[in-house]
């Protein structure tokens, strides 16, 4: 059996691999699992994303899987300093294959553009599951930035118009919770739509599959 360790950034991220992506791609010989990324302490410390400190926890744990992989999102990640997601991308192998002396194809970093949340955008008509806020109103509001945007992982990367921060200011405040509908909206979606609208997401999963592929 091969086994895939998926570092995330936070509780949310966590939630849809695993409710979302391992259901998806496991099987008797496949076996893809969560895990939040920590303090050096053992803390578990969402966010706070830069590459040194996610080279520092993955070479850890790469000690106990066959492959390791990473789910974080492009914004907010503290280090960028102008770097693509690309470059940073092969900044976190490049730097995990330096420290642990292991081999790059055995590591598949990725950095989600721009962060989680843009994968609700895939379908808006789910946000329904934010019951306590969701109405016409805020359909027609989540539709409208969907379509100012070729796919959803082109909702830019700012402060105050990445994807979570539209989607709060879209709903009453304190009607939608990221870590409670996050994963149930993504959940509802479906990982076979947000493939289909997120390139990048995309490319993803089809690197998994091709480990899947390369198990004997």
């Amino acid at each position: 059996m091969m086994r895939v360790c998926v570092v995330c950034e936070g509780q949310t991220e966590v939630e849809f691999i695993l409710n979302c992506v391992a259901p998806y791609l496991n099987d008797e010989r496949f076996y893809l699992y969560p895990t939040i990324l920590q303090s050096p302490s053992g803390n578990h410390r969402g966010g706070r994303v830069t590459v040194q400190r996610l080279v520092n926890f993955m070479r850890h744990q790469y000690h106990e899987v066959d492959r390791i992989t990473t789910f974080v999102d492009f914004y907010g990640f503290q280090d960028a300093n102008g770097r693509t997601a690309a470059q940073l991308e092969n900044a976190i192998t490049d730097g995990l294959s330096a420290e642990v002396n292991i081999e790059p194809r055995f590591i598949l970093s990725y950095v989600q553009l721009h962060e989680f949340e843009a994968l609700l955008f895939s379908d808006v008509d789910k946000f329904e599951y934010v019951l306590d806020g969701w109405n016409e109103s805020v359909r027609e509001t989540l539709e409208a930035i969907s379509n100012q945007f070729a796919t959803p992982e082109d909702i830019n990367n700012h402060p105050t118009t990445a994807p979570s921060k539209r989607i709060l200011k879209s709903f009453a405040p304190g009607t939608y919770s990221k870590t409670i509908h996050g994963p149930i909206i993504a959940e509802e979606i479906g990982i076979e739509t947000i493939r289909i609208k997120c390139p990048g997401f995309n490319l993803w999963l089809e690197k998994l599959e091709l480990w899947k592929t390369q198990i004997r």
